[in-house]
């Protein structure tokens, strides 16, 4: 199966770390390309194909202030990313309660043994 093109949707927009990047900056504030491009050190050309795609697929708004370009995410295109990626948090989430419980399950264990072995030891040195 061919793979969708990157303007297809936010999905394939996104997998560019470059785009998120962008987009994680932009979330701050509003910013001309100059600030991205100074900001992340990506060259200019880069940087407007980039937000190109992240407009196409409305993850990005640009407004005009004069002859400067002014660009902001978009966070209602922005959610079902969220969405999808909270499926994924809740997940991750339970998996690392279970590594933490299984830890102090063991580190417990290794106190009660630690501890018996100590009053063992000190009985035997009473004999």
């Amino acid at each position: 199966m061919a793979r969708a093109a990157t303007t297809s949707d936010a999905f394939n927009a996104v997998a560019e770390p470059r785009r998120r990047e962008i987009l994680s900056y932009l979330a701050l504030q509003e910013r001309p390309v100059g600030d991205i491009v100074a900001t992340l050190g990506l060259e200019q050309p880069s940087v407007s194909k980039h937000l190109r795609v992240l407009r196409d697929v409305g993850l990005v708004h640009v407004r005009r202030d004069g002859r400067q370009k002014l660009y902001r995410t978009n966070a209602a295109a922005i959610r079902p990313l969220h969405e999808w990626a909270t499926t994924f948090e809740r997940y991750w989430q339970h998996q690392l309660n279970r590594v933490k419980e299984r830890a102090e399950a063991k580190m417990k264990k290794v106190k009660s043994n630690s501890n018996s072995r100590r009053n063992h030891d000190s009985d035997s040195t009473k004999h």
